[in-house]
């Protein structure tokens, strides 16, 4: 497919070759105006921006990547395979399944369980792992050791599903010692693999359901400086 293509209006070689995707396109926008410098929109169909700026001298990107496994699969498909992307770190927000974790504590997912059927597109037969690239992971936790942020490391869940009717699903993965649950990682660790591309996602943990506790979509959208800070050192560490 050339480009621009359907779901982005960017041209060849407007994306660096690591993209930071956090869900929300605002989430986008903010770093792009407050991280990066000579930030340029790239892409914006949609309402889904993508800018492309200098980070520390060195050539950065983010976009949205939006919600859901169809969403990330959508767009991280076209940026591996049609854009020449190397690198996507994905910097989300996440549910607290663990009881060790907090409100604002950092997750990285070495490995990302699913309820989604996505993996049945390539043919496989079994199940498939969807996990991380080691090298984007042994990069990001080199870098918050660095920065003396704790990050924590383990399976989270992506889930196809943000209100299910099914009773107690979230003990049952906790039970099997996951950490955390959102719902894009398992697609965006999938077309990784697929592209023979490297991917990671980190979360900032945005609501604890076992204790009640959230934060505000304010918060969720300008609020997670410390993850946005390592993913954008890890972007330029030239170590993966």
């Amino acid at each position: 497919m050339n480009t621009p293509t359907p779901h982005i209006s960017a041209k060849n070689g407007d994306f660096a070759k690591t993209v930071l995707m956090p869900g929300d396109p605002l989430r986008a926008k903010y770093i792009a105006e407050n991280k990066l410098e000579d930030a340029r929109l790239v892409t914006s169909v949609r309402g889904m921006y993508g800018y492309t700026g200098q980070y520390k001298g060195k050539p950065v990107s983010v976009m949205g990547s939006g919600m859901g496994m169809p969403s990330m699969g959508i767009y991280s498909y076209e940026l591996y395979n049609f854009y020449g992307v190397e690198n996507i770190i994905r910097i989300g927000s996440a549910g607290a399944l663990s009881e060790k974790l907090k409100l604002f504590d950092i997750v990285a997912a070495v490995g990302a369980c699913t309820n989604s059927a996505y993996a049945s597109q390539f043919g496989l037969n079994g199940s498939f792992a969807p996990t991380a690239s080691y090298s984007l992971l042994k990069a990001f936790d080199e870098t918050c050791q660095s920065l003396g942020i704790k990050a924590h490391i383990g399976n989270v869940l992506s889930s196809d599903s943000f209100y299910t009717a099914e009773e107690n699903c979230n003990e049952k993965w906790r039970a099997m010692g996951v950490l955390a649950v959102e719902m894009e990682t398992a697609a965006l660790y999938m077309n990784a693999a697929k592209a023979g591309k490297n991917a990671l996602a980190v979360f900032t943990i945005s609501d604890c359901p076992f204790t009640k506790e959230e934060t505000t979509s304010q918060q969720r959208q300008t609020g997670f400086d410390e993850m946005m800070t390592a993913a954008l050192e890890t972007a330029v560490c030239g170590e993966f």
